[in-house]
């Protein structure tokens, strides 16, 4: 038995989990602590977090680790949202937290914060039947909206809005606060984005579930069903939703059953939800009842090998990919036959790469990838692609994943540069991931320059020092040959190791 304690550091409260944890039995919540702040405020006011809130938010977090104690937590996470990355202090902010509480703050990127709320949720039996029948995944924070798109079970996409509830009360700040006039504004403000998203994504397609994440939704559907109903009718919701027209703060607060009847989040909340149920169309809502915390602890004791995952996470990864390069006109015969290459050749190479399963799947991320900018530009293809995938929330990949695989795709066809020239990008662990990846990506991409997947039966092994893929053909190969010669010093450089063509020639 171990006790876990989970800190997230939000835009708009600081909260404290405490669990207990036992090997292949279920995580047992036990303590719940939650302190409203204007984190939120401050950044998306001013660009900073004030001495104020730090002061504050410090007081909050001694008192956390007062908590830990009297539990006697065996280990705990501490982590920091939208909030603090998007602080110009946030350095000298983490430092301080440091010298005055003890406790080390990681702040997560938006991929990786997002992530870890959806760890939680996939943890639920329901949620794959869900996906199966068409499911938006609609996670409401502070700073921004994230959507994940499901069609058969797969994912589509995910997009990220800059439009969360502390944003749009900032930007509505001078309106009067009845959803008469705030309802008004905020269609403004969101309805475009969904009327993009919807053309893009939805357009042949129809999904069952929204999936809803975030503050008082739990309290709207306590409120609508009188139960501990997890699911509700979509035209029950929106018709609730609507009885708040022209309601006040407080009106609302004594609605939801709320302890703050002040909360100025309330109101942009409320509309949000509505909103996006209205605009995606579906036809049930479901409520994971689950907060960043709840993820938190899902993921320490999915990495401890305490909890068994539900869930193929990387196939949410590759599904999001596929759905890239088609919508950006990739040529599926060539992805395949690259990808099934290029892990081929990393599977043969173990002992001289050193990488494990996560790189494997960053590769093969890669792979599927890697011609997408060419849909923009034929002449600067990398580029462009290297641009698509930065800009592109891919569900499961950290920013620092997204990164080394948009890199690959980039030094697939461009030079490498030195370190010194990527040290703001990418660690040393990471710039040396990329080299490895890059270099079995040329040299899987020169084994089908044609796109006619000229070879059969491909087999990769190590023999001395060379790398031997033996390969049966009936075609022409001489362009392959060419290419692969050419490609094949990038990869010597990177793993001392001279890779070879082995040609068995088949007559048909």
């Amino acid at each position: 038995m171990k006790v876990f304690a989970a800190i997230y550091i939000g835009s708009y409260e600081i909260s404290l989990k405490i669990y207990e944890l036992a090997s292949k039995k279920d995580i047992r919540e036990i303590d719940h602590v939650r302190h409203r702040t204007e984190l939120g405020k401050d950044v998306y006011g001013t660009g900073f977090i004030g001495y104020k809130m730090a002061e504050e938010m410090c007081s909050v977090l001694r008192e956390f680790t007062e908590i830990m104690k009297g539990y006697k937590v065996d280990d705990y996470r501490v982590y920091g949202g939208q909030a603090i990355r998007d602080s110009q202090n946030e350095l000298f902010l983490l430092n301080q937290i440091e010298l005055r509480t003890g406790l080390k703050v990681e702040v997560l990127s938006n991929s990786e914060q997002r992530f870890i709320s959806y760890k939680a949720v996939v943890s639920n039996e329901e949620f794959n039947q869900m996906t199966k029948q068409g499911a938006a995944v609609v996670d409401i924070g502070g700073g921004s909206i994230q959507i994940t798109l499901f069609i058969h079970g797969n994912v589509v996409t995910t997009q990220h809005l800059m439009l969360g509830t502390v944003r749009v009360r900032e930007k509505l700040a001078t309106i009067e606060q009845s959803l008469k006039h705030v309802d008004e504004q905020i269609q403004e403000l969101v309805d475009k984005e969904l009327e993009v998203f919807k053309a893009l994504y939805l357009k042949d397609k129809e999904i069952k579930y929204v999936v809803l994440m975030g503050d008082y939704i739990g309290e709207i559907v306590k409120s609508l069903e009188k139960t501990k109903a997890l699911t509700v009718k979509a035209e029950r919701f929106i018709g609730f939703m609507e009885k708040m027209d022209r309601k006040n703060v407080e009106d609302i607060a004594d609605m939801l059953n709320l302890s703050n009847d002040h909360d100025p989040l309330i109101i942009p909340a409320v509309v949000l939800y509505k909103r996006t149920v209205q605009e995606l169309g579906a036809q049930e809502i479901y409520v994971p009842g689950i907060s960043i915390n709840d993820g938190i602890v899902y993921d320490y004791a999915q990495k401890h090998n305490m909890v068994k995952a539900r869930h193929d996470f990387d196939e949410d990864v590759l599904s999001a990919a596929r759905n890239m390069a088609q919508r950006y006109w990739g040529y599926k015969p060539h992805i395949e036959a690259l990808a099934d290459m290029a892990v081929l050749i990393f599977d043969a190479m173990k002992k001289m790469h050193g990488l494990g399963k996560k790189e494997r799947l960053l590769l093969k991320t890669a792979a599927i990838l890697h011609d997408c900018g060419k849909y923009v530009s034929l002449v600067n293809g990398a580029e462009c692609a290297y641009a698509i995938i930065m800009a592109s929330e891919i569900i499961g990949l950290s920013h620092r994943e997204r990164e080394i695989v948009a890199r690959t795709v980039l030094y697939n066809s461009m030079p490498l540069p030195d370190y010194e020239e990527l040290a703001d990008k990418l660690d040393r662990e990471g710039y040396l991931t990329t080299a490895k990846l890059a270099a079995i990506l040329r040299v899987s991409n020169a084994m089908d320059r044609s796109h006619r997947q000229k070879f059969k039966n491909v087999k990769a092994s190590i023999s001395g020092k060379k790398l031997v893929i033996t390969i049966e053909t009936a075609d022409d190969i001489i362009l392959e040959k060419g290419l692969f010669a050419s490609r094949s010093k990038f990869f010597e450089e990177i793993f001392s190791i001279k890779p070879v063509i082995k040609e068995k020639r088949v007559y048909e």
